[in-house]
């Protein structure tokens, strides 16, 4: 966890980056923006960049978002300065907190920021067999492939094997390539020089250089298209890498670690993915099953939740009742662990008594696990040329009379609904790519439909 701090923070710099470091942060200093915005540029990244109140807060946000710069902005201020707080909130700022600051909310912060989820929570044999084999080539500087379902858990396997390597001590850094827009994905991940295309109002350092000594992660690199495929495979093989707009080349030291919830095999066949980059990224492949194939971690990481989401809303912990734990084995789990996490920080708020029973299981419709799809059970015995014809007649009923946008728009967004706001699962299941998603999902949101945001806790895709 890397923690820029801008400013003096009213006479408290000291105390907060004392909490800061006792809580595992790595803690770093700029006096004014302009010296922040030279830091980040320069490849001395930040997860975190706390800001004095007394400072420009929205000149900072604004800058950080004209170049591009992802980092989340709290700020810090006097207790009772309730004005410049919500002057702070309104530019932009995501947290606002009181100074002197105090141990547990400074750590509270830099919790939700971290998004790795600490440990990895493994008691099944089918995962802790992954697990082994991640611990034994992790000391290695091979590049490792990542697949499984959309939710396993990949990015929490990354960045244990990266807790494991010998580049421990040396930054981590995690890479969306579905999340970012294609023009912009290469100066994320190679930088750019000042003035190398409209908006290059600085050089930037990008991915590969900021990760030097370390380990980058490439998720969802599938996404990635081909073309720049082609540059990240020269990376990977001789170590050097190109800033757009740049005249010579630069060279990085690091581990390259990628993730997929797709058939990579399949991808490359079909023309979608360079075959030689697989190779290069294919030499060890760590396979996550799904969690419904590991029942064992269903009630182990249930009852982490279950112990996480008890404290962060101030409650007793609380057990589950047996006929529960049942129906948590049960289920499928089409999220798998990203469902499961929201299932039970629903469970804890719903429940009632001193124990967590199967009432205040529910999915994201209000449905208990027993009477939702997906739960095992067997469904009645129907003639299957009736339930066809019954199917078939409804969905006519149903398209009569509407547009095919209509349907389309419809389908789109139920199907998100479905998934708890997961995108890249929403698509895998519409059989469309996550950039086609996310432009319909724009345009519908444009339009003023409702979206279902992303599912909130670890960012386990």
């Amino acid at each position: 966890m890397r923690l820029l701090i801008v400013g003096t923070l009213g006479g408290q710099l000291a105390v907060a980056s004392r909490i800061a470091m006792d809580r595992g942060a790595s803690v770093a200093h700029a006096d004014t923006v302009e010296i922040a915005l030279k830091t980040l540029r320069s490849g001395r990244g930040a997860d975190l960049l706390m800001i004095d109140v007394g400072l420009d807060v929205g000149d900072l946000v604004r800058k950080l978002e004209l170049e591009l710069i992802h980092v989340p902005v709290v700020a810090c201020g006097v207790a009772n300065d309730a004005r410049a707080a919500v002057g702070a909130i309104r530019a932009g700022a995501k947290e606002y907190i009181p100074l002197p600051p105090d141990p547990d909310l400074i750590a509270a912060v830099l919790a939700a920021v971290a998004e790795d989820g600490g440990d990895l929570v493994v008691r099944d044999e089918a995962m802790a067999r992954v697990v082994r084999l991640a611990d034994q080539v992790a000391p290695s500087d091979a590049s490792i492939l990542i697949t499984g379902e959309s939710g396993t858990g990949k990015e929490v396997l990354a960045r244990h094997v990266h807790r494991k390597s010998n580049r421990a001590s040396k930054p981590f850094i995690a890479v969306n390539c579905a999340a970012i827009p294609e023009a912009l994905l290469e100066s994320e991940l190679f930088g750019h020089e000042k003035g190398a295309f409209t908006g290059a109002i600085a050089r930037r350092i990008g991915k590969f250089e900021e990760a030097d000594g370390g380990t980058l992660l490439l998720d969802e690199i599938s996404e990635m298209d081909l073309r720049l495929q082609a540059k990240l495979l020269r990376a990977i093989q001789e170590r050097i890498i190109d800033r757009v707009g740049g005249t010579r080349p630069v060279p990085v030291d690091i581990r390259i670690l990628a993730t997929s919830n797709r058939n990579m095999a399949e991808e490359a066949r079909a023309g979608r993915f360079r075959e030689d980059l697989l190779y290069r990224l294919n030499v060890v492949n760590l396979k996550i099953p799904p969690l419904r194939d590991r029942p064992a971690d269903v009630q182990a990481l249930a009852d982490h939740f279950l112990d996480r989401y008890a404290k962060a809303n101030g409650m007793k912990p609380r057990p589950l009742s047996p006929e529960a734990r049942r129906e948590l084995t049960r289920f499928r789990w089409p999220g798998n662990v990203r469902e499961l996490e929201n299932c039970m920080h629903r469970a804890v708020l719903l429940a009632s008594g001193d124990v967590i029973d199967l009432d205040a299981v529910r999915t994201p419709d209000g449905l208990r696990l027993d009477e939702a799809h997906g739960d095992g059970a067997p469904a009645p015995a129907r003639d299957p040329a009736a339930r066809a014809a019954e199917t078939a007649e409804a969905v006519t009923r149903a398209l009569v009379g509407r547009t095919v946008a209509d349907v389309e728009r419809e389908l789109i967004l139920e199907t998100l609904g479905s998934t708890l706001g997961n995108r890249t699962h929403a698509a895998n299941i519409l059989g469309i790519s996550i950039r086609t998603l996310r432009n319909k999902l724009k345009e519908y949101g444009d339009d003023g439909f409702d979206i279902t945001p992303p599912g909130g806790g670890i960012e386990a895709a």
